[in-house]
């Protein structure tokens, strides 16, 4: 069948690398990510402000290429200051913990196929695991605990706020995502990430599993704290959020952090959705396409194409309110997600039973479900811009703060202006 692993993944190529091709791989994969996350951020301030039709930066070198390496350099010489009433040793492990797990989540994400390196043939992978993407969940879910601990170890409200919501935000999205990783490891039949890439090698699941693929990628842009769901770390409401005590090198690896992880999740729905490291279609006529070095090309190309989309979303879409933004992952992705789950389960059922098969019937059942999903959510827009003139009070009649269900605390009552007692000087 088409686009599903048959029989058990063969993993006994990975272990059995001398020390030396297991420290250059790790010290590649660092240099990959550092290397990404400095070029991204100039990237991402190129592009928004070639979108929004203003002037990015265009002083720190040519055409402003060194603006990045500029701003860490800055940030390296910045003092850093500590304030009084934190947690300390919390307050410095808190960057630590967010960092780390950034890289670690890396190693088990496939580069390209079996190559040779010095005589040596390896495959461009650090290592797999039978259960290679819980080991990313479980990775991924540590970094949070660095947000959340530096929110609580600062001793203030702001950041407090920033990792509560942190919190909320890792816990609603998560369920959704590991929902939508479950159709995968269905259609796929294993958790091993080399062995889903090679599942992939007729048919990427973005067309077998559409709206699996629709649901993660509206989860990883929650789960890496991403306009527009940048709650944790809102400046209009909470000044800088979680890191707003941060200074110097401490924050710098907070933004070091949030950017590794932007590139983890692109590399992740590079692997389970788009195929992995195989080259796209008419590339794929080529018989050297998916052989050597190229696939690296390919892989690379993919994670930045899903790393414009974050730009592009930064660029485009306002923030969410914080309720909007709860109601979107408990009400709309992880109800969606259990019934697709469900439907992929039905298929494969069919399929053993031979009465339907699979890469026909979840292609046509992923297709009627996406249209049906972005039906409901236009009659739903319908409905809430016909109810809201019905929300509006009337001009003459005080607003009530808790219309429409989102409370507002109301202000104090305000004394008559006629009492008022006049204080324009030398006056009595």
């Amino acid at each position: 069948m088409t686009g599903t692993a048959r029989g058990p993944v063969d993993l006994s190529m990975f272990g059995i690398d001398p020390w030396w091709l297991v420290v250059a791989k790790a010290i590649a994969i660092f240099a990959f990510l550092v290397l990404t996350t400095l070029v991204a951020i100039l990237v991402e301030r190129k592009v928004m402000a070639w979108m929004q039709m203003r002037v990015g930066p265009n002083r720190v070198g040519p055409k402003g290429l060194l603006q990045t390496v500029a701003d860490g350099i800055k940030l390296a010489l910045k003092e850093g200051i500590v304030p009084a009433g934190v947690d300390k040793p919390v307050y410095l492990l808190a960057p630590i913990i967010a960092t780390v797990p950034a890289f670690m989540a890396f190693a088990v994400v496939p580069f390209g196929p079996e190559v040779s390196i010095l005589g040596t043939r390896t495959p461009l992978q650090l290592t797999d695991l039978p259960v290679a993407v819980l080991y990313v969940l479980a990775v991924t879910s540590v970094g949070v605990y660095g947000i959340v601990l530096a929110g609580w170890a600062s001793g203030s409200t702001y950041p407090l706020l920033g990792g509560l919501r942190s919190t909320a935000q890792v816990i609603s999205y998560e369920i959704a995502m590991g929902l939508a990783f479950a159709a995968v490891f269905l259609q796929a039949g294993t958790m091993s990430t080399s062995g889903i890439v090679a599942a992939q090698d007729g048919l990427w699941f973005v067309v077998l599993l559409l709206p699996s693929f629709l649901v993660y990628a509206v989860s990883m842009v929650g789960e890496t704290n991403r306009a527009p769901f940048d709650l944790p770390e809102a400046e209009g409401e909470l000044v800088g959020g979680f890191h707003t005590e941060y200074s110097s090198l401490r924050f710098a690896m907070f933004m070091l952090a949030e950017y590794v992880n932007m590139t983890t999740v692109s590399a992740l729905a590079t692997t389970l959705f788009l195929g992995g490291w195989h080259a796209p279609w008419p590339l794929t006529l080529w018989s050297g396409a998916n052989s050597g070095w190229w696939p690296l090309l390919w892989f690379v190309l993919k994670v930045w194409l899903v790393l414009f989309v974050f730009v592009w979303l930064r660029a485009t879409l306002p923030r969410l309110r914080y309720d909007q933004f709860m109601a979107l992952g408990w009400k709309l992705l992880i109800p969606v997600s259990v019934v697709w789950v469900m439907i992929v389960a039905v298929v494969h059922l069919l399929d053993d039973d031979e009465v339907l098969p699979a890469t026909a019937g979840l292609i046509v059942a992923g297709i009627v479900s996406t249209a049906l999903l972005f039906a409901y959510l236009a009659v739903r827009a319908r409905r809430s811009r016909r109810a809201e003139p019905a929300l509006a009070p009337p001009a003459d009649i005080g607003a009530d703060p808790f219309a429409g269900g989102f409370p507002v605390p109301p202000l104090p009552p305000r004394p008559d202006r006629d009492t008022r007692v006049s204080r324009v000087p030398g006056g009595s």
